[in-house]
């Protein structure tokens, strides 16, 4: 394999045909976890934000729809704006500790 070919495995850059990419199965949904076994960590960061502090509830493991509903009942609680994408929710301000406890009181006992 020459180095300008590198990483890929067919050759292919770019094909009409339709059905190509087609033939790929998705791979099954993931479930979510129960409460109990999620590990979720809580932080604040203020990285590439301006200096404006954002809440951070990582390691959320299942369903993208979990994660979203999750994220909704934390900014309702919060009453701010946020967003949650890739196990991550986002929440606009510092709220940590109010986070914890209402994790805790949800049922997500591995939270620190």
């Amino acid at each position: 394999m020459s180095k300008k070919n590198k990483g890929r495995t067919d050759g292919l850059v770019y094909s009409t045909n339709q059905d190509y990419y087609n033939d790929f199965e998705e791979g099954p949904a993931g479930e979510t976890l129960p409460k109990e076994k999620q590990k979720l960590r809580v932080k604040l960061d203020t990285k590439q934000r301006a200096g404006k502090v954002v809440t951070l509830v990582e390691g959320f493991i299942g369903t993208t729809e979990d994660l979203e509903a999750l994220g909704k009942q934390l900014k309702t609680k919060c009453g701010t704006g946020g967003s949650a994408k890739d196990g991550l929710i986002i929440i606009q301000g510092d709220y940590k500790e109010k986070i914890l406890g209402w994790l805790k009181d949800w049922g997500y006992s591995l939270t620190k």
